[in-house]
């Protein structure tokens, strides 16, 4: 018997990539998405295997399907998606989980959430361990993203507690590959789509804030082994490159790897922009056996070349 299972935003940067690799290990896979930033230019290599069914659907409404397990990664997920319209953002990731885990209670699925790394907010401790709760403005302009997630944990663990309900909560960093949008607002698409147009790098601040940038197999490894873990390990657990690099180290190296002209110049940093993102992955390594083996050099050759042939089109 294949395993049948729903990757809700599964036409998305990362969820499309876990639907190969799910496809690739013998499963069935529903893919679920509204394409509000979904692609389906992401997907339609998939929909040659008989065994992937496309389905359009905005999970801020109730689904019935009959499925085995759920991938919930449904929502926008750069700050110039998730605030072009806020209340909406906030409506996927708290009505949308809500959907989603009565959903998994009606059909008794197991059913996984990703999280992300914006749950702490700007930190304080570095890096960022999961019994760590945070530095979230809930009034300023990424709230809609950082508490809809912060809400959407919660619910994930009162219907385990109240319902016994089967959950699993990874939280994401910043994860980077092909597949990612062009107009996606991320920093590594932003400098390398700038780099290759010959257009000057925007850095905001000045260069020194730190992002660890993880390549999304290595990624969607984590969280297949996350869904695959024992029913008692819940989470939440970070999964994430703990490899920390500045802003403005990114961007020399996206000049230097695209052979680019393009000159760096500074802009000012967004409000509520955090300025240290380091996982710490212990709980990762040591329940699930998971770290991630892509360096950003390998990985930022390979986006690079995925960004010329989305150019020369």
């Amino acid at each position: 018997m294949r395993k049948r299972i729903l990757v809700t935003g599964g036409s998305g940067f990362i969820g499309s990539h876990l639907c190969a690799r799910l496809l690739e290990e013998g499963c069935e896979v529903l893919c679920a998405d509204n394409f509000f930033t979904g692609r389906k230019e992401n997907v339609v290599p998939l929909l040659r295997n008989p065994y992937f069914e496309l389905l359009r659907h905005d999970i801020t409404f109730p689904l019935y399907v009959e499925v085995d397990e759920i991938y919930n990664l449904a929502c926008p997920a750069s700050p110039i998606h998730y605030q072009f319209d806020p209340v909406q953002t906030t409506k996927t990731s708290v009505h949308g989980a809500i959907n989603m885990l009565g959903l998994a209670k009606r059909i008794k699925a197991k059913i996984l959430q990703a999280s992300t790394s914006e749950v702490y907010g700007d930190p304080v401790e570095h890096p960022q361990r999961e019994s760590y709760w945070g530095n979230v403005n809930p009034i300023g302009p990424r709230a809609c993203y950082d508490e809809g997630k912060r809400c959407a944990e919660t619910l994930f663990f009162d219907y385990h507690r109240q319902h016994r309900l089967r959950i699993k909560v990874a939280r994401i960093f910043n994860t980077y590959g092909p597949n990612m949008a062009l107009n996606d607002g991320r920093v590594v698409s932003n400098f390398i789509v700038q780099a290759l147009q010959g257009k000057p790098i925007t850095v905001y601040g000045d260069g020194s804030q730190t992002r660890s940038f993880c390549y999304v197999d290595d990624l969607v490894d984590g969280l297949v082994r996350l869904m695959g873990s024992g029913d008692e390990f819940t989470g939440p657990v970070n999964l994430g490159n703990p490899g920390e690099f500045t802003i403005l180290e990114l961007a020399r190296k996206v000049i230097e790897m695209t052979g680019s002209r393009s000159e760096v110049v500074f802009e000012p940093l967004p409000h509520d922009d955090p300025m240290q993102r380091k996982p710490d992955i212990g709980l990762a390594e040591g329940v699930l056996g998971w770290r991630p083996s892509v360096p950003l050099e390998r990985g930022l050759v390979k986006t690079v070349d995925y960004f010329r042939g989305m150019l020369a089109v």
